[in-house]
């Protein structure tokens, strides 16, 4: 008889399973209100120690009741959970979100309904407010009758189940039955189920080591703990799952905790790791070992650390320079007891709080900083970290700054790395600078994709000559780096800091530059007066070979030979070429090609210099750079 109500594949899914050791068997009737199981009840069993009541996800009873009451004790805290009451109100009148795609992606819409879920839940949890509880309804409501939340790109699933998830969840006991009923059926049918499909072409992500694996992991197993007393055998199934390929994706941060893809991929897959990792602790008691991988906490403090005085990112790959906030690093600095770690992330929270027309729910995890930041003292101490560091793996990353507490302060951060990564720029080499509360040197970071991929382009194709490379802002004529007989860098090659002190670095990019050159070195120097000197040496050349060294600025540039003047902000730097002796600079719009894909980056120049090689085929560039210029 029940085959009835869940033809083909539903049958084979959710009838009968049979995973290792012991037989899980559920059944589901019509209605999804009954539910007949037999499961193995020993260690194996991953929902034996499963929080029996709800809310079990990442905020337990005990906490929402402490978030309520501290707030009276806590003034940055009251803070924090007045504007989340503020950004739930601002939500009322708007009509819920609607089944629309960009491209190939619904992701917009999973992350605007993961947002406001999350928001409005929150909201309800701290007010009892019923006007807050009836309008999260009504965006559950609409989600769920989704036809589906399009696993051809998986991340919208994973988003979205994230959202009903939490909210499912957080309120529970004032959600009608009827629609406790809907949101789990929407969670197995349009989340874990796609997710289980073994023949889906969409669920490459599983084994892969990127932000993927985190994201997708993250709001399913959020979807599976949240619905596991009503779906115990899928729920088993893919938690089953998550622990066995889940560190997969953890396995990027290895050794010292550089995330390859960039900050705001950091921001993302590191979110999602930090939800999945929050809620097994709360639901299960247990995050399977997963903080303790390689690298992972070690992360925080590393992105912290390549972030400059400005508090802007070193934006490299898919990424804004742009000031970001990240939610995830309280619970960094919480779980590691290091307040210090969210010292600049908390001064920037409390401006933005100050500012009654802020939008901080742009961020859909924003109230989740009262949980991960509710017990940090005011002030926030300054991080405990070095003033020169380097960080080891896929894409390897160097910092010097000249103090944590000066905002005028000099940072300079340099990367190896490889075009093959996930995200990737033809970067190596390249670098950004800042001094005197200015960014001189900077990253153009990343282009829109669907105004890419709508023309057509092949934007993740790996190939030397992939589509890929025709955009400007992820090529190597556009980045802080060099640039060989005009040529673009091997996909193939990796470029590696094979030298490191407290104010030198060298890095490796012979294999970027194969078949163009036989050793190509960049050695960065911090000198005593915060000046940076740049020493390229290329051997094995032809004779001849053109050599384009640049660095992209905003700056205003007025060159003088072998000197250039840079002016922002009322601020100055001298570029000096300090060698070979006839080079001279040259400054060029950073204009791309005329192709109507390529974005414009109005108000941006290149400080360049085109020189060759020698006759033996050798080249030794030297530019200095000074700030602190003087009108």
């Amino acid at each position: 008889m029940w085959r009835r109500f869940f033809p083909g594949g539903e049958w084979r899914r959710l009838g009968l399973l049979a995973r290792g050791v012991g037989t899980a068997v559920t059944l589901w009737c019509g209605t999804w209100g009954a539910v007949a199981q037999a499961a193995p009840s020993g260690p194996a069993d991953l929902l034996a120690s499963l929080r029996p009541e709800h809310p079990r996800l990442i905020v337990t009873a005990t906490e929402w009741q402490n978030l309520r009451t501290r707030r009276f004790q806590n003034p940055e805290l009251d803070a924090i959970l007045q504007r989340v009451e503020a950004e739930a109100r601002a939500l009322l009148p708007a009509p819920p979100v609607t089944y629309k795609k960009q491209g190939r992606r619904l992701l917009s819409v999973s992350r605007e309904a993961l947002g406001r879920l999350v928001t409005l839940s929150f909201a309800y949890r701290l007010t009892d407010d019923k006007i807050f509880l009836a309008r999260a309804q009504q965006e559950m409501e609409a989600v769920i009758a989704f036809a589906d939340w399009n696993p051809s790109h998986f991340l919208d699933v994973a988003e979205m189940a994230a959202g009903l998830a939490l909210s499912y969840d957080w309120l529970f006991a004032d959600l009608p039955e009827a629609l406790r009923v809907a949101i789990r059926r929407a969670l197995v049918e349009k989340g874990l189920q796609p997710a289980l499909d073994p023949t889906a072409k969409w669920n490459g992500w599983q084994r892969g080591q990127n932000n993927w694996n985190q994201v997708c992991f993250g709001g399913l197993t959020l979807g599976a703990l949240a619905i596991a007393e009503a779906a115990p055998g899928l729920a088993r199934e893919f938690l089953a799952l998550a622990r066995r390929h889940n560190p997969a994706g953890l396995a990027p941060y290895a050794p010292d905790g550089i995330y390859p893809e960039g900050p705001a991929y950091w921001n993302y897959g590191t979110s999602y790791q930090v939800l999945m990792i929050s809620a097994l602790q709360t639901a299960l008691g247990t995050d399977w070992g997963l903080s303790a991988a390689p690298g992972f906490l070690a992360s925080a403090a590393a992105l912290v650390m390549q972030t400059g005085p400005t508090g802007r990112p070193y934006n490299f790959f898919d990424a804004s320079d742009s000031v970001a906030f990240y939610p995830a690093l309280f619970w960094f600095a919480q779980s590691q007891h290091q307040p210090g770690l969210v010292h600049f992330q908390n001064q920037w929270l409390r401006q933005r709080l100050a500012e009654a027309n802020s939008r901080l729910a742009q961020d859909r995890l924003f109230p989740l900083v009262a949980v991960w930041g509710q017990d940090l003292a005011d002030p926030v101490p300054m991080p405990a970290l070095p003033l020169a560091w380097h960080g080891d793996g896929p894409n390897p990353i160097g910092v010097f700054r000249s103090s944590w507490t000066d905002s005028n302060a000099l940072f300079l951060a340099f990367k190896g790395g490889s075009a093959q990564l996930p995200h990737a720029h033809m970067d190596a080499g390249s670098f950004v600078l800042e001094a005197d509360g200015v960014r001189w040197a900077v990253d153009l970071g990343a282009q829109n994709y669907f105004s890419i991929e709508s023309k057509g382009w092949d934007l993740w194709g790996r190939g030397q000559q992939s589509d890929r490379w025709r955009v400007y802002r992820l090529n190597n004529f556009s980045h802080n780096t060099l640039t060989l007989d005009g040529q673009l860098h091997r996909v193939n090659g990796a470029a590696h800091i094979t030298q490191f002190t407290s104010n030198s670095a060298t890095l490796n990019l012979s294999a970027v530059f194969a078949g163009q050159a036989g050793r190509v070195t960049r050695v960065f120097t911090v000198e005593d007066d915060r000046g940076v000197r740049i020493r390229d040496e290329i051997a094995g050349a032809r004779a001849g070979l053109p050599v384009r060294w640049q660095m992209v600025t905003r700056a205003q540039v007025r060159l003088q030979g072998a000197q250039a003047e840079l002016r922002q902000n009322g601020r100055g730097l001298r570029a000096t070429i300090q060698s070979p002796a006839q080079a001279r600079f040259e400054v060029a719009d950073a204009r791309p090609p005329d192709d109507g894909v390529n974005q414009e980056n109005p108000h941006t120049r290149i400080l360049l210099v085109n020189v060759p090689t020698s006759r033996s085929g050798e080249l030794t560039l030297v530019i200095r750079l000074e700030p602190g210029l003087r009108p």
